[in-house]
């Protein structure tokens, strides 16, 4: 039996573990590019710096402001901070975070994804239980196949 393995694809998480040097600590915008390697904001050798500037916005009303910001809010962050952004960019890159299961939004406002328990402004808390649900339940699924075919090797 052939399967279209592309239709089995519910999710796609990407996680980097990488080194965490001093020198990675120096500025905010190598901070920014370090947390969007590790969390698949973006890729190694990107240099958009439209998305790195989308998800510094988010991570300051997330973890300084401790609030949910709008797009206006968001743009006009950017633009003070980073360079000048339209909304159908800063739109285009909330929308990829939101398919790849880092952003959430509600009643016009944008958020990382909350953690299922405890304080979403608290960027420990945060940080542990990101893809933590996700990760469970992969998991889970690993174990039942891997189940299934020790079972397949057993009967043959």
């Amino acid at each position: 039996m052939a399967l279209n393995e592309s239709e089995l694809i519910e999710k796609e998480i990407t996680l980097r573990n990488l080194r965490l040097p001093k020198d990675v600590l120096e500025t905010k915008r190598s901070i920014v590019r370090w947390l969007a390697l590790s969390l698949g904001v973006l890729n190694p050798g990107e240099s958009r710096l439209s998305s790195l500037a989308v998800f510094d916005s988010l991570l300051y009303f997330q973890f300084t402001k401790k609030s949910e910001p709008s797009v206006t809010e968001l743009v006009e962050y950017i633009n003070k901070n980073w360079e000048e952004i339209n909304e159908k960019t800063l739109r285009y890159h909330l929308l990829r975070m939101k398919k790849s299961g880092l952003v959430e939004n509600s009643q016009g406002k944008f958020y990382l994804k909350p953690p299922a328990i405890g304080d979403k402004f608290d960027p420990e808390t945060w940080a542990k239980s990101v893809f933590e649900s996700d990760y469970n339940e992969i998991s889970s699924k690993v174990g039942e196949a891997i189940k299934e075919l020790r079972n397949k090797t057993i009967e043959a």
